[in-house]
């Protein structure tokens, strides 16, 4: 985990988690197929909605309900970036919870196939600017993504 950036305002957090899926599928859910986000972690994410022409590019607009602490919460995002040859995709938040406590949130989310061998890294990394010292760290936030990256991974494995 980094933490080092302009302000005391600004950080950057990120985790490396180990996937047993193929690298192109676990990104393609987040790219092509978020919805199944919601089946796969439920007790995370209870819903997705894209907006937009074609979904998996630049400008595109997703609509997240999540439990974060046991309560309800809703974040829209608009994809800033997608590399397909990268298996990274860029997603910044533009409304909802996120938006009372941050300034500035961008979730970067890039897979990387291990070498010789099956399976892949997939790195969720946050940055970020709050509004204020008072605003915590997304850490929970980040270990929440996690749990959601693993519960993706498992339902990924039972479908092949």
């Amino acid at each position: 985990m980094a933490q080092a950036m302009k302000s005391s305002l600004q950080g950057e957090i990120g985790a490396d988690v180990e996937i047993k899926a193929p690298a192109t599928k676990f990104f393609h859910i987040f790219a092509v197929r978020p919805q199944d986000v919601s089946k796969a972690s439920p007790e995370t994410v209870q819903g997705c909605r894209v907006q937009g022409e074609e979904i998996g590019r630049v400008g595109t607009l997703i609509t997240w309900n999540y439990v974060l602490d046991g309560k309800p919460n809703v974040v829209k995002e608009r994809i800033e970036a997608v590399d397909p040859k990268k298996n990274m995709i860029k997603m910044k938040v533009i409304e909802g919870d996120l938006t009372k406590e941050f300034k500035n949130f961008l979730i970067t989310i890039q897979v990387t196939p291990k070498q010789g061998g099956p399976g892949c890294v997939a790195k969720l990394n946050m940055t970020y600017e709050r509004i204020d010292e008072n605003v915590a760290h997304p850490e929970t936030l980040l270990q929440t993504g996690v749990e959601m990256f693993k519960d993706i991974d498992q339902m990924l494995l039972s479908k092949e």
